[in-house]
């Protein structure tokens, strides 16, 4: 109920720091997150050490029990870092986990998200499934079969709300998020070219189905994380179009 408040969701991943280090937007946690917590953000994503050592506010906690750095042999090895136990004593109200489909530890992965579904169910906790199809039989991480393939997958093996990448148009995500029976939520990606390429990808998905967001650089590096937020926010929750949410953002379209 508090990451979904009335079945839709903003949330801003912020496990960034695990992966890349303290990568613009992230030096210092407490100050972005209170600029989103401004913003109206449903929930955050963040690793265990970080949610020892900040105050989230009313915003949903989800603890990311994955992790690998731009520095190893195989950074598309996602290896477990936190159980479900230790995420619940930090005061997680969900966990994440992210799965690369394609990549060459793909059954380990798998094998993860299996073990993490039965543990979630176990205490009651909802679990994020972070699903990208990557790895080299996959041309394209947007590719329209291959992102819905990922996002059943997520759902069969027991996630209760799956991420994944957006396909680039609202006929080909319907195609995504017919085929998933859980809520489905889109990745924001690498850093957009502009603020209204961002908006008009959430207002996109949103009309093809999709129940939300889970974007983080083009949230917390924006030059103005909280209006982005409750741009995003009123997409999300109020359905407003690309033009009333650019005037939100203070963006002409």
């Amino acid at each position: 109920n508090r990451i979904m408040p009335d079945g839709k969701t903003v949330i801003v991943p912020m496990d960034h720091g695990v992966t890349n280090g303290p990568i613009r937007g992230l030096e210092n946690m407490q100050t972005i997150i209170n600029k989103l917590l401004e913003g109206g953000a449903d929930a955050m994503v963040i690793h265990k050490g970080i949610a020892k050592t900040v105050d989230t506010g009313n915003a949903g906690l989800i603890v990311h029990l994955s992790g690998s750095n731009q520095f190893s042999p195989d950074p598309n090895r996602k290896v477990r870092v936190c159980s479900v136990e230790e995420a619940l004593r930090i005061g997680a109200d969900a966990v994440s986990v992210h799965i690369n489909v394609g990549a060459n530890n793909e059954s380990e992965m798998l094998q993860k998200l299996g073990s993490v579904a039965d543990e979630c169910d176990g205490f009651g906790v909802p679990l994020l499934a972070m699903m990208y199809p990557r790895g080299a039989k996959i041309q394209s991480e947007h590719d329209p079969e291959a992102v819905a393939l990922a996002a059943r997958l997520g759902a069969e093996l027991g996630a209760d709300i799956i991420k994944t990448n957006y396909t680039g148009d609202v006929g080909t995500f319907r195609k995504v998020t017919d085929g998933c029976p859980v809520p489905v939520i889109i990745a924001g990606g690498p850093r957009a070219k502009t603020d209204t390429d961002v908006i008009k990808m959430v207002c996109d998905a949103m009309t093809a189905g999709g129940v939300g967001v889970s974007i983080g650089r083009n949230v917390f590096q924006n030059d103005d994380p909280t209006r982005m937020t409750r741009a995003l926010s009123a997409i999300v929750h109020r359905g407003v179009g690309v033009d009333e949410a650019l005037r939100i953002l203070g963006v002409k379209g």
